[in-house]
């Protein structure tokens, strides 16, 4: 790998972007919103980034918890967290991946909103927290959905449930085959409602990885999770979650209690183009949560600034292609990157370029092609994997047989400057 040292100015022509008025680097810019999801969650990057602790980072606040995790959504970095990959009892917190699953159900039309759905004696008698729905009275799905979410039916959850996987049991398998491929690998499911069970349990991390999921991969479902109350079977019932009443930054998510896992919230809020989650497990009391909750979210917003280093498809560098119809290929990202940083930090980053040398064709469309390494105040923090933009196939026979010469010449260079310097 060749070491190239990456200008603030040349990198912010080759991202084409502005710099705000507030920020002290040209390399940064203000964190943008995402695009709206796309129909299928994306794919993993081959090379996912490395992203270290920030040096410097400020100390979190004592959290009457058992365990707990706060995430950026933006940079995917954890702010903070204590016992994040203890196994514990998740609850009512199991509902976000019940409605996880049915989201991918209605997205690709195997069920619909308006569809009716008959109740079975089993979802009617379910145990806990209920939306009240009655055998002999359809509902529908967007009814159920509401009572998942807003109201915790451990009733609509189980006909749900029914409705998607044709039992529970079934479902349940969609559920744990999502957390697999969610990366959730301290979790599994055992039923659609929460409810305890030796072989149903979860993480404060893994929480956390399904709760960035269900938002960046269902948006247009994600709004349900501010509603304060529903009204079903003229029986009005309030979201649990009390931060939607006191903090007007807070958008989602979910609350679950019993006796074995106590008191749980994961709370979602978002301040101008920046949203985290935070994710807290076994307090004391239904206060407690709430309380405990607001005192993550508040530092994690007056702590930490996330900036953007640059944008998906942009040419960042172009590097020398050997034995390629093409003398240069265009280099940069398959997606947007974000780091988020203690406040006041942005202008000690530095980045450093290292690409694959000597590149030879043929160069694939999308091949990593090199490394961008990220340092803050001279310790390393992230590095992300640099792709090509564009594919470079092999020139001709005589055009391979130049620049083999050349390589060769060129190597041979190289190891006499080695040897001229020990």
């Amino acid at each position: 790998m060749r070491p190239l040292s990456i200008g603030c100015a040349v990198l912010c022509a080759a991202l084409a972007v502005s710099v705000p008025a507030t920020a002290h680097s040209p390399l940064l810019v203000a964190a943008r919103s995402r695009p709206s999801a796309p129909a299928a969650p994306p794919p993993s990057p081959a090379t996912p980034p490395v992203v270290l602790q920030a040096p410097g980072a400020p100390a979190a606040p004592s959290i009457a918890a058992a365990s707990w995790i706060l995430v950026d959504t933006l940079s995917g970095q954890t702010l903070g967290a204590a016992n994040a990959d203890e196994r514990r009892d998740p609850a009512s917190l199991t509902k976000l991946m019940t409605a996880y699953v049915a989201f991918a159900a209605l997205r690709s039309k195997a069920i619909t909103p308006s569809q009716m759905v008959s109740v079975s004696q089993r979802a009617w008698k379910a145990e806990g927290s209920r939306m009240f729905i009655e055998p002999r009275k359809a509902v529908s799905v967007d009814e159920l959905l509401h009572g998942v979410i807003i109201q915790s039916g451990n009733d609509a959850s189980i006909a749900i449930a029914e409705l998607v996987g044709g039992t529970e049991a079934a479902f349940v398998d969609k559920m744990n085959e999502e957390a697999k491929r969610l990366g959730m690998t301290g979790t599994h499911f055992a039923n659609a409602d929460g409810l305890p069970d030796p072989q149903h349990y979860s993480t404060a991390s893994d929480l956390a990885k399904l709760s960035v999921a269900l938002i960046r991969d269902f948006p247009e479902y994600y709004p349900l999770y501010s509603q304060k109350e529903f009204r079903y079977n003229n029986i009005t019932q309030s979201n649990r979650n009390r931060l939607l009443w006191t903090d007007p930054y807070v958008d989602g998510l979910k609350t679950g209690h019993t006796e074995a896992a106590g008191y749980c919230l994961v709370a979602s809020a978002k301040r101008g183009d920046r949203r985290l989650v935070s994710v807290l497990l076994g307090a004391a009391s239904d206060s407690a949560r709430a309380a405990e909750s607001q005192k993550l979210l508040n530092w994690g917003f007056q702590s930490f600034d996330t900036v953007s280093l640059y944008q998906s498809g942009k040419t960042v560098t172009t590097l020398r292609v050997w034995k390629g119809a093409k003398r240069d290929v265009n280099a940069g990202f398959v997606a947007d990157r974000y780091l988020t940083l203690p406040k006041g930090k942005a202008d000690k980053l530095a980045l450093t370029l290292e690409s694959k040398d000597p590149l030879v064709a043929p160069v694939l469309k999308g091949q990593a092609v090199g490394t961008v390494k990220v340092s803050l105040e001279g310790k390393p923090m992230a590095e992300f994997p640099l792709i090509a933009l564009e594919e470079v196939p092999l020139a001709s026979l005589f055009g391979r047989a130049v620049d083999t010469v050349k390589l060769w010449f060129q190597s041979k260079s190289m190891s006499a400057s080695g040897k001229d310097s020990e």
